[in-house]
This record gives C-alpha cells, sequence and structure tokens, in this order.
C-alpha cells in the first residue's frame, strides 16, 4: 500500500509527488517507510514506523516545519557531541593561551566522558541542568565518586557544551540548544587584599625586589605586564610606562602576548621612584627586560610551591603584612588611586580595564565615599 502527496511546481510547470508512505515487510513485521523532500527539493526518506498513522505524523511534522522554516535534516542532526566537539575546541584556539587551555582542559575533563557519545537531537534541558547541578553540589554516589566544582570551573565546563550546541543550532542540526535557561552557580566574589603605604613599604624593603614590588603597587600593573617590560618601553623624561605586552606562564611555559583584553597602555609612575627606575634601564640595551629573572629572561609569578618559600612569602614574612599575590598589589594600586581623587574612568584607564563597567564591578567598594558625598551635596542643596 503506498500513500502519496502531490504539488505543482512552479519552475517546471508540473505536478511533482512530494511525498510517499511505503509498506515493506521485515523479519518482525510489517513496517512504514516515509519518501519526502527536503527544502532544497531533493529527496530523501525514513524508515522503521510501526504503523502508517506514526509515518503520516512524521511526514504531517515535516511538513509543517519545512513551511515554518524550521525543518531540521536527521542527518546532519544525528551526531554526537564527541563528533562536534573537537573542531568547536580547535576553533577557540584564536584565544589567548591562558584562556585556550582552560576550554581545552574543560573539553577534555568534563564534557566529552559524559556527553562525547549523545546525539545532540536526544539531549534535553533538564538532563543538562542535572549535569550542572551535579558537578556544583558533587555527587558521592556516582562510581567514581564526584567532588564538588568550584563555580568557574562548571560555569566554563557548562560554557563548552553550550557553545557546541549553539554552533549545532547555527548550522541548522538542531532547532533550539537544550543547554540555554539552565541555572548556573553564583562565584563568590573574593575579598581583597589592600595594603597601606607603610605596608607596600616595608614588603619591598624586605623584598629581594623591591622596585618591582613598588611598581606592582604604585602602577596598578598585572603581574605579567609588569615583567614584560622591556627599557624601550620606560620613559623617564615623562615617567611613564608603555603596557604593550603581557607574559603569562600557562603548563610551565611563558607565553608572551599583547594585555589582557588586548588594551596597551601608558600609565605614570610616580616621582619618588623615577631615581630607581632610570637606574634600573642605565647600562642596559633597550630590548632588555626591565625586571628579568638571573637569566635574564621573564621571571615567573612567585607561587608557593610544597616545601618551597617564594621570594614573596619570605617578604611578607619578614615584613609581617598580610599573605599577599602580586595581584593583590594591583588592587592595593587601586585603593590608592581612588584614595588620590580618579574616578572610575581614569581607573579604568590605568588599570586597562575594557569597560568602566567592569572597573566598577570589581572595585565599587572603594568608591562609598563617593557616594557618601552625593548624600552630603543632595542634603546641602535642599537645606539651602
Amino acid at each position: 500500500m503506498e500513500i502519496t502527496q502531490f504539488r505543482k511546481d512552479s519552475h517546471l510547470n508540473r505536478i511533482l509527488p512530494v511525498a510517499t508512505i511505503e509498506a515493506y515487510e521485515t523479519k518482525t513485521g510489517r513496517r512504514y517507510m516515509v519518501r519526502y523532500r527536503k527544502p532544497d527539493r531533493t529527496q530523501t526518506m525514513k524508515r522503521g514506523f510501526k504503523t502508517k498513522r506514526d509515518a503520516q505524523i512524521f511526514l504531517s511534522n515535516t511538513e509543517v516545519s519545512k513551511n515554518r522554516g524550521e525543518y531540521i535534516d536527521p542527518k546532519l542532526a544525528n551526531v554526537t557531541v564527541a563528533e562536534l566537539g573537537p573542531a568547536w575546541v580547535e576553533r577557540k584556539q584564536h584565544l589567548k593561551p591562558s584562556s585556550f587551555r582552560p576550554t581545552e582542559t574543560a573539553w577534555r575533563l568534563h564534557v566529552q566522558p559524559v556527553w562525547g557519545k549523545r546525539v545532540i537531537s536526544e539531549i534535553p534541558h533538564t538532563e543538562v541542568q542535572a549535569w550542572v547541578t551535579k558537578l556544583s553540589v558533587g555527587d558521592d554516589k556516582a562510581k567514581p565518586s564526584i567532588k564538588p566544582k568550584s563555580a568557574t570551573t562548571v560555569i566554563r565546563a557548562y560554557g563548552v557544551l553550550a557553545g557546541i550546541l549553539d554552533d549545532a543550532v547555527k548550522d541548522r542540526r538542531m532547532l533550539a540548544n537544550p543547554a540555554r535557561g539552565v541555572n548556573l552557580p553564583r562565584k563568590s566574589k573574593k575579598t581583597h587584599i589592600y595594603l597601606s603605604h607603610d605596608d607596600v613599604s616595608n614588603l619591598a624593603d624586605s623584598s629581594k625586589y623591591p622596585l618591582l614590588v613598588r611598581v606592582l603597587a604604585y602602577c596598578g600593573l598585572r603581574w605579567g605586564e609588569a615583567v614584560a617590560l622591556r627599557i624601550k618601553d620606560v620613559d623617564t623624561t615623562k615617567r611613564r610606562l608603555r603596557v604593550d605586552q603581557n607574559a603569562v606562564r600557562v603548563d610551565g611555559k611563558i607565553f608572551v602576548g599583547t594585555p589582557k583584553s588586548h588594551e596597551r597602555r601608558t600609565v605614570p609612575y610616580p616621582a619618588f621612584l623615577a631615581k630607581a627606575i632610570s637606574d634600573a634601564c642605565k647600562d642596559n640595551h633597550p630590548d632588555d627586560l626591565l625586571f628579568p629573572d638571573k637569566n635574564g629572561y621573564y621571571m615567573r609569578p612567585p607561587h608557593t610551591g610544597r616545601n618551597r618559600v617564594s621570594w614573596l612569602d619570605a617578604a611578607v614574612n619578614a615584613s609581617e603584612v598580610a599573605r599577599v599575590t602580586p595581584h593583590d598589589l594591583r588592587h592595593t594600586f587601586a585603593s590608592f588611586a581612588v584614595s588620590a581623587g580618579a574616578n572610575v574612568k581614569v581607573l579604568q584607564k590605568m588599570m586597562g580595564h575594557a569597560s568602566a563597567a567592569m572597573t566598577l564591578d570589581v572595585y565599587a567598594e572603594l568608591f562609598d565615599d563617593d557616594m557618601d558625598a552625593v548624600a552630603i551635596a543632595l542634603d546641602n542643596a535642599v537645606s539651602k
């Protein structure tokens, strides 16, 4: 038995069969097959329907999706996450090494093992939500057990899966992304450590690299930006540092590229650092690093390892200041700048943030006095 639908082709001026439903016999009984035309007019088919009604429902739904522009080719949808994932990760190599490496790790450790064998068209939204929740809170019953992951790790892993499925939607492999709309854990904002001027002075004086400590605390550079400075980046006349490169350590290797957010900038340094910086530049080649290691290469960040104390740890212990990282010295600069009267836009420019909104989001607490000033000004205006 065969059911055939027809339509008129305006280009060929003749009637063409739109679709047919055909019965055929198998070892397990009668089955039905639907032959139909895709939007590009090429013919395809789908077999295996147990009843003619199931075949008719499929055909009706297919015709409706074609009319609405929502048709998805079943062959394109019948791919697994593992088939699409590697190419997606490969396309992310434009990212800086410090961003690409965590993305590749998230794919390899968290996404591929769970979702690799799954066909993209068979992934439900609720299952993605359950996976995100399990990563966040852990699962002692799983074999092996799953330990809770940080919000950053969970969000990054989710972003990889969602990104792969986003591309599948764009390539018309699926109509909607089942990963979108998932509830994600919130990142907890770390408490910033702000040193006083006396703390910075004591820390620097106790340090193996006193000038580097002061530059980090009074110029607001990231660690990688500071250790990438070369003699030619120093303008001793105008007291300026040109931040043009960033030396980042990834998997034990140093990668040199543009600063974070690709924001090249020039920052001033205070007059009390002028002599020390001039002395550091003296008798050196313009291409020499301002803060080299003992071999003249880029300094590595002062991480503390097991049974090992870094030069920064030693300085902290000797000066008895709060335990800080190089990035805490950058936060300290922000507090000094705001105390000196810098507004959000000035702070954004000096720190190399992508936007003032980002600066305010990171350092909103430093502008509490500004809010108090607004309230006082409004009170004075009304009183007058």
